[in-house]
C-alpha cells in the first residue's frame, strides 16, 4: 500500500517562509522508523488532527497533519522544540 500525501500550495508557501520548511520536506518525517504519532487535541474541532514527529532534514520535524479518504493532508510543518522533545522521549522507551 502506497501513502498519498497533499496539501494545499498557498498554505505550503506560507509555512515555507514561515516555518523555512516546504511539505514536501515534511514528507520524510513520515518515512522515519521511529516516528511518533500523536493527536492534535487543541485543533480538532471539526475534524481529527494529528502530529508526527519525525527525523528529516536534519532535524526533527514536527508535522500537523489529518486524514482525508484515507491520504494524509499536510496542514502545517516546523522544528519545534517541543516535538524533538516528545520524539526523544518517546524513543528512550524503546532503546
Amino acid at each position: 500500500m502506497t501513502t498519498s500525501f497533499e496539501w494545499d500550495l498557498d498554505k505550503d508557501a506560507e509555512n515555507q517562509e514561515k516555518h523555512g520548511v516546504s511539505f514536501d520536506l515534511a514528507q520524510e518525517a513520515f518515512l522515519d522508523p521511529r516516528r511518533v504519532i500523536a493527536r492534535d487535541l487543541a485543533h480538532s474541532k471539526s475534524e481529527e488532527r494529528f502530529y508526527c514527529f519525525g527525523s528529516a532534514g536534519g532535524g526533527v520535524l514536527t508535522v500537523r497533519f489529518t486524514y482525508r479518504n484515507d491520504v494524509i493532508r499536510i496542514i502545517g510543518a516546523g522544528y519545534w522544540r517541543k516535538g524533538k522533545r516528545i520524539y526523544e522521549q518517546e524513543n528512550q522507551v524503546l532503546e
